[in-house]
């Protein structure tokens, strides 16, 4: 089980790697089929960032914030999935993450759009939070929770910030299946995170800490083509994340590439939830 300390420090060593090999607008799985587009792309490096991009629209309409309300964005990533949110509600979004490196990148993302009044990041941890009872009116966990070592407690504290009616979105790796030791510990191993869980037992720690389901949305299928593409942007850009890491650590991974994409394409499901505080 990985420390939120271990979380934090492989974001702050490897954040480079994983913006190089699935995008770098958000650093989460991208929406990859939208019905009806045919749009080009001209690299993969620019699909990676439009799939990356229309998932976080997504994500806005999903969530469907109301005006003014106060969203906390836990896992907040490079900060634009915030930046999005606020722009949308016109309110005010705060977001936390155990990567102090990520925290100045978010912080410059909402300056640079004009957001600094009301879209601030804070170093912080979903398993301890630091905000009152019924801080927020709305939560969301872009692939965040497979990284903490005690998910049901991160569940507990979302609930507690979250006023009555207070909706939680959270997107969830889980596990398909009975994959072979060394093809899940390369998935892990790659993204500093615990074996995912079943869909079951996701919605079974939400309930135990007092919420309710309100919506499910299997995305499996883009989970399984980011695995196939990040595979593919490491071998393209391998000179760039050679000149990034060195030779010696690019040569140990590429077994775990290998392995980690046997595990999203084979084993490694993916769900969008929302679940409600009640009233």
């Amino acid at each position: 089980m990985p420390t939120p300390e271990q979380v934090g420090a492989a974001y702050d060593e490897f954040g480079d790697l994983y913006a190089m090999t699935i995008g770098d607008v958000g650093l989460h799985v991208g929406r990859w089929v939208e019905p009806g587009e045919r749009q080009p792309v001209a690299t993969l490096g620019d699909l990676a960032n439009r799939a990356q991009e229309r998932q976080t629209a997504h994500h806005v309409t999903t969530l469907g914030l109301r005006p003014g309300e106060h969203l906390l964005d836990i896992g907040c990533g490079t900060g634009l999935p915030a930046v999005r949110m606020a722009q949308h509600s016109g309110g005010p979004v705060t977001g936390i993450t155990v990567s102090r490196e990520q925290v100045g990148k978010a912080t410059a993302t909402a300056a640079d759009a004009g957001l600094s009044d009301r879209v601030s990041f804070h170093y912080g941890n979903v398993m301890d939070l630091d905000f009152a009872d019924a801080s927020f009116d709305a939560a969301m966990a872009i692939d965040v929770f497979v990284h903490l070592s005690d998910q049901a407690k991160g569940f507990r504290e979302t609930e507690r910030v979250l006023r009555p009616g207070g909706r939680f979105m959270m997107s969830q790796f889980t596990t398909r299946g009975t994959p072979a030791e060394d093809v899940v510990g390369a998935f892990t191993k790659t993204w500093c995170c615990t074996t995912p869980p079943t869909p079951a037992q996701t919605v079974a720690w939400a309930a135990d800490a007092g919420l309710e389901l309100e919506k499910a949305e299997d995305m499996t299928p883009n989970c399984a083509f980011s695995g196939e593409l990040m595979a593919l942007l490491f071998t393209e850009r391998r000179p760039d994340i050679v000149a990034r890491y060195g030779e010696e650590l690019v040569v140990g991974m590429e077994p775990l590439i290998h392995l980690m994409r046997t595990f999203m394409r084979d084993h490694c499901g993916y769900y969008l939830f929302v679940f409600r505080k009640p009233l």
